[in-house]
């Protein structure tokens, strides 16, 4: 009981500590709106919009002394051919930037071909495949993936049959947890072929979920708030789930008893093919963005009220939010591979029609 106690008063000490640094992180870019506009009071909305949108820089944030934005590739493929140039060509946004082909600008963080008075070119067909702050994130998580992965691999052909040691030993847990409260509950004899495929989500979700929380990590991550992201991960789950599915799961679409329920069952059923992964997606992306939300609104109550005598409050509901967060962090993983593991176990699965004795 005591070692409980001692236990908890340390993770409060952690959680008050990962919250002060949030607001001390929150200080330069809060702070430097706030001379700007010094006569006008406060507003939370480009500072929360600047953390869970996409940008063309990535942001580093010395506490209390600076914010650095480190200029991006800018990889644009127009009607008359690929352009590459950095990012810092176009900062501050509504800077002009003369490329071989078009001139462009940012605007609401969207690259635009302009023309020469600097208004949009709308004849102009430019399409974006610029390396973004969400795809440095990405590369940075699959990095940690496969590094933790290949790792933990070799580690099992190395020590085969022995107990589990370091990294295997802490990983191992959570493989199990998903083979066998995921995969084998969902899948049955089938599951060692969706393993791979479970896994990799359950991890690519749960490390961008914990990174996201994490308020000195440069960049502020929010990967899996971007619907983008969540519908890529969404459409991979559509498309595993109908290409393995087999005859009872199409017939139980096309061919619903009793017949004349046709009319009504199958748009309801053809619908659902679509509403599950769509489910899917919006559940990711509505509850990790609004953890962010919710937690920089609570730090701008500050800077709204002007004075430091609210932060003791402020703080304190940003300690509860995020221990509630990283609850939510585990929690979306699981559920987003629970349902998955759901819907590809609905689609394999064998009818045994059993006869009734009378």
């Amino acid at each position: 009981m005591i070692n409980s106690s001692i236990l908890n008063l340390k993770l409060f000490k952690l959680s008050f500590i990962c919250a002060f640094f949030v607001a001390l992180l929150a200080l330069p870019g809060i702070s430097s709106a706030q001379n700007e506009t010094a006569k006008k009071p406060f507003d939370p909305t480009p500072v929360i919009m600047e953390h869970i949108g996409d940008s063309h820089s990535w942001p580093f944030v010395f506490p209390l002394v600076a914010e650095k934005n480190i200029p991006l590739p800018v990889i644009l493929y127009t009607d008359k051919g690929l352009e590459v140039f950095s990012s810092a060509n176009l900062m501050p946004e509504g800077t002009v930037y003369k490329g071989t082909y078009y001139s462009y600008k940012l605007e609401e963080k969207h690259i635009k071909a302009v023309d020469v008075a600097g208004k949009v070119d709308e004849s102009a067909k430019v399409y974006d495949f610029s390396i973004t702050r969400n795809v440095i994130s990405m590369f940075i998580t699959m990095t940690l993936l496969l590094i933790v992965f290949l790792s933990v691999s070799s580690a099992y052909k190395k020590r085969a049959g022995k107990a589990p040691k370091g990294l295997q030993s802490f990983m191992e847990p959570l493989i199990l947890f998903v083979r066998d409260d995921i995969a084998l509950p969902n899948l049955g004899i089938k599951y060692a072929r969706f393993m791979p495929l479970l896994l990799t989500i359950f991890f690519f979700i749960l490390i961008n979920n914990l990174f996201g929380m994490v308020p000195f990590f440069p960049g502020g991550f929010n990967l899996t708030g971007n619907i983008a992201v969540t519908l890529v991960l969404s459409v991979i789950i559509l498309f595993v789930v109908n290409l393995n599915g087999n005859k009872h799961y199409w017939k139980h679409i096309f061919l619903p008893d009793p017949w004349w329920l046709f009319p009504i069952m199958i748009p309801v059923e053809i619908v659902s093919i679509f509403s599950k992964p769509i489910a899917l997606m919006i559940r990711l992306f509505a509850n990790i963005t609004a953890g962010h939300i919710v937690i920089l609104s609570l730090i701008s109550l500050i800077f709204i009220f002007g004075t430091l005598w609210i932060s003791p409050v402020s703080i304190v509901f940003v300690v509860f939010m995020d221990c509630i967060e990283l609850l939510v962090a585990f929690l979306q993983a699981y559920i987003f591979t629970l349902l998955s593991a759901l819907f590809i176990g609905m689609a394999i699965q064998e009818h045994h029609h059993e006869q009734e004795v009378l």
